[in-house]
């Protein structure tokens, strides 16, 4: 902000272009409100690329309009600069909110959609109030934002609200400054506004009274019920009810994977979970993401069949009023999960739902406000007192993340194959897309090409460079190749762990060399083979792989993945050969004996069994041997259920043995005795608890001991982790502990994903 006046008693006339989140935010009768309160002429208006100003008073006042702008600014809103001139005097009567002005060319980054306020929420449950239990209430502080415009600036007829036009009494509000809901362009009520329906699946009207008290007594009775949430369907059912979600599982293809829940309160969550003040809060945030917390079972009705193995629940409060009236009536908890069959992109539309998921719910609830961008929600946790994103979407996305420095070009990259997100950069401003999903399938492909062009169109970015993962079979990696081969862009392919540790690194503002600790399930190496326990040295630049745990064979590739069985064989055949005794390792007992025969001679004569040094390769690989799982339905189930099985408390427990040697200029990390000695522990009848304990303490052990070993011969002090690994917050917590403690400065993700959802931050980045 520039120094406007020295002459404190003078009047003069300044004008400001605030850029940052600041329209749908409740901005301009913010600035409004504060005008009128320093006695301020002028006038306020939005455009495409920022909110002006133009303010005239004496500079005392200007001077201090400019100060409480960034200090009482709306809780959602984020001024990232606000560039201030002296202009000549209009000597004009009064501050007026004028006509917004369309720009070609500019943009400014746009709200996520936010949970609803407090003051929202009393409107909707006072019987006195016009809005009574009217599902669409929102105001400026509140309510749908990124999922309903269609194109900026954010003014009601850019956005699905279009067709509805508001009655006389929402009107005055809209045009009052002075009324929380002034140019809530959402802004409606049961007269004017959007209507809700409720349908069985065959698409036949259900009437009712009361819709969502109707829909409420069906859950009752054990039914599953699609709702049209603020960003897509979402499917619920009755939690406490265990045919109700065995149904769903049954119906959705989802035999394992932990159910998200929705609960009407915090005193409802604690009478089922731990909530720590960090974790309440970050459920009580604008964004409410689901939270993942320590289930209190045996104090706690919901069945178990929510979640198998885990101590954990995934968590959210209501963050619709729709949401919260239906919590209502139920009085009970909800399972609240994506509208889609497994891995599928979530469904945004009416007909669409009823098409996609007629044979998943019995009843839907269904309304008549377009949905443009569809997402879904996000998921975070909190470790060592701070909050992480493991799903970025409802309620961050599209807010963008600030790079250290401004971009030279406009820049596409387009994430990973799984947990994929894409990244759209210009000037200093990073926007991640809500998480896409796993590019496994035609509608999750056609989904992010689609919200591509919304970023594109809503943001004003023509990008003239593409970045992609190197790996040669992703298909978005084909996408990029396809859309650089028609629009001749420059592109940049990008090795997949250095876009893991710049993208920590961005989130941290770090620009200066690091060692990248990168962990995760694979990733396609320089060298041709799948990497994934690698240590690095680089920067925004350029990376060398400094250190990596050692090559083993997947005895049938994607097979040992699906299968942790066959990786346990893999390890076990090849570092203890004919000395290991499977009779010894009782979860293999129940593996054929032509199947292991098969697995032995594929692994003896090289077929099908590519090269990995993966970190969660040998997470699944342990879980296998110690009985935990051996075969899996959802991604990392193997290494979650090893996180699972450990004690709460893991001190006194020994790190199991290993090697580090050197080889050339390279570390490989050894781990025939690691094996060995797990082999050891099993066959003497260790628990999987002791197991899982001592091998958390043994990659904490391997890391900072590879990480000393590099520091050492690089000086840098620097220790990046990232990587699908480091959302087990059990080796996450250990490891950053045991680094601290060394005196390295830890870097971390919060606001992007440990996992491939944030690999498009580092992408973008690289190539720039």
């Amino acid at each position: 902000m520039k120094k406007v006046c020295l002459d404190t008693s003078s009047k003069i006339r300044v004008q400001c272009e605030v850029r940052g989140v600041v329209q749908g935010v409740g901005f301009r009768p913010f600035v409004y409100r504060l005008a009128k309160r320093l006695k301020l002429n002028g006038w306020v208006k939005n455009t495409s690329g920022s909110v002006t100003i133009q303010a005239e008073g004496s500079s005392a006042q200007i001077l201090k309009f400019l100060t409480l702008l960034r200090v009482e600014a709306p809780p959602v809103a984020s001024i990232q600069t606000l560039a201030t001139t002296t202009i000549p005097l209009e000597k004009d009567r009064g501050f007026n909110i004028i006509e917004s002005t369309p720009t070609s060319g500019e943009y400014q980054p746009i709200s996520a959609d936010i949970a609803t306020c407090q003051d929202c929420l009393e409107d909707i449950f006072d019987p006195h109030n016009r809005r009574y239990l009217y599902p669409f209430t929102n105001c400026t502080n509140c309510g749908p934002r990124f999922t309903i415009i269609k194109s900026m600036p954010y003014d009601r007829e850019l956005t699905t609200m279009h067709q509805f036009t508001m009655c006389k009494v929402c009107q005055a509000e809209y045009d009052n400054p002075l009324d929380r809901r002034f140019h809530a362009q959402p802004n409606a009520c049961p007269k004017c506004g959007p209507g809700l329906e409720l349908l069985k699946n065959n698409g036949a009207v259900v009437k009712a009274k009361s819709i969502l008290e109707e829909a409420a007594g069906l859950i009752g009775q054990g039914f599953i019920i699609a709702v049209k949430g603020i960003g897509g369907f979402q499917l619920a059912c009755d939690a406490t009810n265990e045919a109700a979600v065995l149904r769903l599982r049954d119906r959705k293809k989802r035999p394992g994977k932990p159910f998200a829940l929705m609960m009407a309160s915090i005193d409802e969550i604690r009478k089922h979970c731990r909530v720590s003040i960090r974790e309440e809060k970050l459920l009580l945030s604008p964004q409410a993401p689901i939270v993942l917390l320590r289930w209190q079972q045996t104090d706690s009705d919901i069945t178990a069949q929510v979640t198998k193995h885990n101590k954990y629940l995934g968590v959210m409060l209501p963050s619709t009023p729709l949401h919260h009236i239906l919590l209502s009536y139920t009085k009970t908890p909800l399972v609240m999960t994506s509208g889609n069959l497994s891995e599928e992109p979530i469904c945004k539309d009416n007909d669409e739902a009823l098409g996609r998921l007629g044979n998943i719910a019995d009843y839907f609830i269904s309304h008549n406000r377009g949905i443009y961008a569809q997402y879904d929600d996000s998921v975070g946790f909190t470790t060592k007192e701070i909050p992480r994103l493991l799903r970025r979407a409802r309620g961050y996305a599209p807010s963008p993340i600030m790079l250290p420095d401004t971009v030279s070009g406009q820049i596409l990259a387009c994430g990973a194959e799984e947990n994929n997100t894409f990244c759209l950069a210009k000037d200093n401003y990073a926007f991640i897309s809500q998480h896409i999903g796993d590019m496994d399938n035609e509608e999750t492909l056609k989904h992010f090409e689609n919200t591509i062009g919304i970023y594109r169109d809503i943001f004003s970015i023509t990008p003239r460079i593409i970045a992609y993962d190197n790996h040669p079979d992703y298909k978005s990696t084909h996408f990029a190749l396809r859309l650089a081969k028609q629009h001749g862009l420059q592109t940049v392919p990008v090795q997949h762990h250095h876009a893991h540790i710049v993208s920590c690194m961005v989130e941290n503002n770090v620009k200066d060399a690091v060692i990248g600790v990168a962990f995760d399930g694979t990733g396609y190496g320089e060298d041709g083979n799948l990497w994934g326990g690698e240590f690095l040295v680089c920067d925004y630049h350029s990376s060398q792989r400094k250190a990596q745990l050692e090559y083993i064979p997947m005895p049938g590739g994607a097979a040992a993945i699906q299968k942790p069985y066959r990786m346990a064989l893999g390890y076990l055949f090849t570092l203890s050969g004919e000395t290991i005794k499977l009779e010894n390792l009782p979860a293999f007992s129940k593996i054929p004996s032509e199947e292991i025969t098969v697995i032995k001679q594929q692994l003896e004569r090289k077929i099908n069994t590519p090269l990995t040094s993966s970190a969660g390769r040998l997470f699944d690989a342990v879980s296998a041997m110690a009985g935990l799982t051996m075969q899996i339905n959802y991604k990392a189930q193997a290494a979650i259920e090893l996180e699972m099985s450990a004690p709460d408390d893991i001190r006194g427990f020994e790190p199991y043995p290993f090697t580090i040697i050197q080889i050339n200029d390279s570390i490989v990390i050894k781990l025939k005795d690691l094996i060995a000695a797990i082999v050891e522990d099993i066959s003497t009848g260790a628990k999987p608890s002791v197991i899982s304990a001592r091998f958390h303490h043994t990659m904490a052990s391997i890391i900072v001991s590879t990480c000393k070993s590099i520091a050492g011969k690089t000086g840098i002090g620097c220790a990046s982790l990232s990587g699908g690994v480091f959302q087990n917050r059990l080796l996450f917590d250990l490891t950053s502990n045991q680094l601290e403690k060394e005196g390295f400065n830890v870097l971390s993700h919060r606001l992007v994903p440990c996992n491939d959802g944030g690999i498009s931050l580092g992408q973008a980045v690289i190539a720039d």
